[in-house]
């Protein structure tokens, strides 16, 4: 069975909330749903980067010194 939808209030700049609405009117969904798609969307891309982090996590790394003497060291600076 599906949990119920929790409520929550959330404080949006008047310019962003006449936009908001406008889109939901014209996509016939609701604030809510277009809400809930964006933050999921941005928890998703934030899932994508703590992956990618993972997978490189043993790769060595650079000081910003030691990255601007190898573009030196190899004619981009």
């Amino acid at each position: 069975m599906n949990e119920p939808s929790k409520r929550s209030t959330v404080y949006f700049e008047p310019e962003v909330h006449q936009a908001l609405r406008l889109k939901a009117a014209h996509t016939h969904r609701s604030v809510s749903d277009l809400v809930n798609e964006a933050v999921r969307s941005t928890m998703y891309e934030d899932q994508q980067d703590l992956a990618a982090y993972a997978d490189r996590v043993s790769e060595p790394t650079l000081s910003y010194e030691e990255l601007l003497n190898d573009l030196k060291e190899h004619g981009k600076l």
